[in-house]
């Protein structure tokens, strides 16, 4: 795995368990009872993303260390999840 896959791994972890933790523990104008003028009753009052994303750092890099380590091992590779034998014959199997 380059250097540039390995970012890329990361950055989309990161963003997926971002957008996964954005509607956790969030409290709505609506939920406190106290909708301002003109805004929406479901518009967040307290969010937390600082916290939100310090904890989607840390599970995107443990998530990371195991992906990248799969992938560096050769647990799995392209072949594994070619169902659709797009890859041709194994070269390999043949001698």
């Amino acid at each position: 795995m380059s250097i540039a896959s390995a970012l890329v791994l990361y950055a989309v972890l990161w963003f997926l368990v971002f957008l996964i933790a954005l509607p956790v523990r969030v409290q709505t104008q609506g939920d406190l009872g106290q909708i301002v003028a003109g805004t929406h009753a479901g518009a967040p009052e307290h969010h937390h993303l600082k916290k939100k994303a310090w904890i989607s750092t840390f599970v995107a890099a443990l998530l990371w260390a195991v992906i990248a380590g799969i992938i560096l091992s050769g647990a799995i590779t392209m072949r594994d999840i070619d169902m659709f034998d797009r890859m041709g014959p194994d070269s390999t199997l043949a001698q």
